[in-house]
């Protein structure tokens, strides 16, 4: 075994590996980006190299930096993570040639996967059942049409070199095919350098079950069964679970081995997860499984693997990559109980998940859940990476136990300072669907509305955030003390721009005037873990800056002090079209003289990894264009101003 291990990756994966490492006794070396100097992956190793600019092309994609590093501090072997350079055949060569172990399988493995067209035809040839599609070489726009045409609507355009949900579009007819397969292909060309594309037939309803696979460079491969990662928003996962609901053994068994299959046909060493559409039209099939694609890497998700196996998968990695047997054969691998997993990322589910950068003011994690994360209490989260907070993974005897557990481990989540998915995440978990175990990849889409609902907070919730905007919350146990603060006047507080009235009564007892009438007040009472207020507990309640929250099923916040300064410019009706964070202008997509109707395109920003579109808030003609294609802009940058059709010259 190695003594000293390199990890090439930032964030929650980098952190959770040293986890492993240091506890397998190995030296750990970080490697990072200026912008990630003071990061938790940082701090928690034993050697840290700074490799560039904060770009990830200038830092975490720079592969002879990463190798450069891994040489001066005396590292033996390289551990990549998921994403950056985790599935780069050329990095893994690089590796071998600096006479460095990379943890992971070979170029050649990578390669053969890497390429979903190549990789599908090359499973049918192994008896792994795949989709009907066109995955030809001729990437003519023509051809390309005239194969969705040939396959039948609906289809999906897929990157052949794509993953994590980016250059991917699903198509309903004819007249939409060449619009979505330009976005598709500029979406790969900078995601992956490759715009080429396949198109196949999408399945209706589909549900996305997934195998994870592992050999060794003895010959062994085995499957540590199946997660179920339906629930998806625009193919990201959300919530992911295992094992599937509603996989029956034989099924099961099915998978498993053509999952076992596909990676044996390219002599797969290492950690890997093949991924398969299933028919969601009731419980999966035998018959009703296809391979979509395989992940030559360890996954996002793959804790929900080890906590129905007990295993660690990274130790296996880290065994395998030295040279050693895999530690359990088929039969001995368990599968107990059910486990779920929760992503929780910095985004804005009320402006169409936009990723939310800024620091963490607060940040409290469940104490009953496993919490994978690469950032605490008073860190940023940069535009330059993935947004991801933290993964929630929660672990119970049966399904409904598990479940239970995740929406309890949400719940306790508290953030102030970034916008967060956290809510909805909540929400989800508790659909009528998801409790059921009925998931396809379209329960988020049609449950939008219910998912998206802001629900008013009651009075007593407001009585809290006006406690804690007062600075009583936890100062009244002071008030013991002697002092006469039952003779204290009416005093005021502003939350959201209204002004409301408090009154402390004596000892732990306040009133709350929440409107114009003594009839309206609301008696507060002090309890050792919070406020009583109108027969409800409250104890978690928080202030950062100018913002207090008060945290139960849903988030509730007022901002103090006048919010009207602090409204962007962009709100409903707005002539100019600005950047809701920093990123580059991928396409300005109007001109000055055009007519648009609200929600007409009018520029695509790449910001945080994907591409995002601004569209126009009114009807209007385009005034200006404020910047050109290609610009680097902050957020706020005016990008488009529309003027009233009358006021047009």
């Amino acid at each position: 075994m190695f003594d000293t291990l390199l990890i090439a990756n930032r964030g929650e994966i980098a952190c959770r590996i040293m986890r492993t490492a240091r506890s397998m006794g190995l030296r750990c070396v970080a490697v990072y980006s200026e912008a990630d100097a003071n990061a938790a992956h940082v701090a928690m190793a034993d050697e840290a190299v700074c490799i560039g600019a904060a770009a990830p092309a200038e830092s975490y994609l720079r592969a002879d930096k990463i190798i450069e590093a891994a040489l001066q501090t005396g590292a033996q072997a390289i551990h990549p993570g998921y994403g950056f350079l985790s599935e780069n055949p050329d990095f893994v060569e690089a590796i071998a040639a600096a006479g460095l172990i990379f943890v992971g399988p070979s170029a050649a493995a990578i390669r053969a996967m890497g390429l979903k067209d190549a990789a599908k035809a090359r499973m049918a040839q192994a008896d792994v059942p795949v989709v009907p599609g066109y995955h030809g070489a001729d990437q003519d726009a023509d051809t390309l049409a005239q194969a969705a045409t040939e396959i039948g609507y609906p289809v999906m355009i897929k990157a052949v070199a794509g993953g994590g949900g980016k250059g991917m579009r699903v198509v309903d007819s004819a007249d939409a095919f060449a619009d979505a397969l330009a976005s598709c292909q500029a979406e790969a060309r900078t995601a992956f350098g490759n715009d080429a594309v396949l198109i196949e037939k999408y399945i209706q309803s589909p549900r996305h079950i997934e195998v994870q696979v592992f050999g060794d460079s003895h010959g062994n491969v085995v499957h540590l069964n199946e997660r179920d990662c339906s629930l998806q928003r625009r193919h990201q996962k959300v919530i992911e679970e295992a094992p599937a609901p509603g996989m029956a053994p034989e099924v099961r068994a099915a998978m498993g081995a053509a999952a076992v299959r596909a990676a044996q046909a390219i002599g797969y060493v290492g950690a890997g997860t093949v991924e398969f559409i299933v028919d969601g039209a009731g419980a999966p099939r035998a018959d009703g499984f296809w391979f979509m694609e395989m992940n030559t890497r360890l996954q996002v998700e793959h804790p929900v693997t080890e906590a129905i196996t007990g295993q660690d998968l990274v130790a296996w990695q880290l065994r395998v990559a030295a040279g050693a047997p895999l530690p359990l054969t088929q039969e001995a691998i368990p599968l107990e109980g059910h486990a779920m997993e929760a992503r929780l990322y910095a985004e804005d589910p009320q402006t169409g998940f936009l990723p939310s950068t800024g620091r963490l003011a607060h940040l409290v994690f469940p104490e009953d859940a496993r919490v994978d994360s690469g950032v605490g209490q008073g860190d940023d989260v940069s535009p330059y990476y993935d947004p991801m907070i933290a993964k929630l993974i929660v672990h119970g005897a049966t399904r409904d136990i598990a479940l239970t557990r995740l929406r309890a481990a949400l719940e306790q989540v508290e953030v102030i300072g970034l916008a967060t998915n956290r809510d909805f995440l909540h929400a989800l978990a508790g659909t009528e669907a998801y409790r059921s175990g009925a998931v396809d990849t379209g329960v988020i889409a049609r449950a939008a509305d219910v998912l998206l609902a802001q629900p008013a907070p009651a009075p007593s919730a407001l009585g809290a955030a006006i406690l804690c905007a007062a600075g009583l919350w936890q100062g009244a146990d002071r008030w013991d003390s002697g002092f006469a603060l039952w003779s204290r006047p009416l005093q005021r507080v502003v939350l959201d721009d209204v002004a409301y009235g408090y009154t402390v009564l004596g000892p732990g007892r306040v009133a709350l005037h929440l409107g114009e009438e003594d009839a309206d007040a609301l008696i507060a009472v002090k309890h050792p873990s919070g406020w009583e207020i109108d027969g409800i507990r409250y104890s978690r309640v928080a202030r950062a800056g100018d913002t207090v929250s008060v945290f139960g099923t849903a988030t509730h916040r007022w901002v103090l002090g006048d919010p009207l300064a602090r409204k962007q410019a962009d709100g409903p009706g707005s002539d100019v079209a600005v950047a809701p964070m920093p990123g580059l202008v991928r396409a300005i997509l109007v001109s000055a003289g055009s007519a648009v109707s609200a929600g007409d395109k009018l520029a695509i920003l790449e910001a945080m990894k994907m591409e995002h579109t601004l569209t126009a808030a009114r009807d209007g003609i385009v005034a200006e264009t404020l910047v050109a294609a290609g610009s680097q802009v902050e957020a706020g940058a005016a990008l488009v101003r529309l003027e009233a059709e009358e006021d047009a010259p």
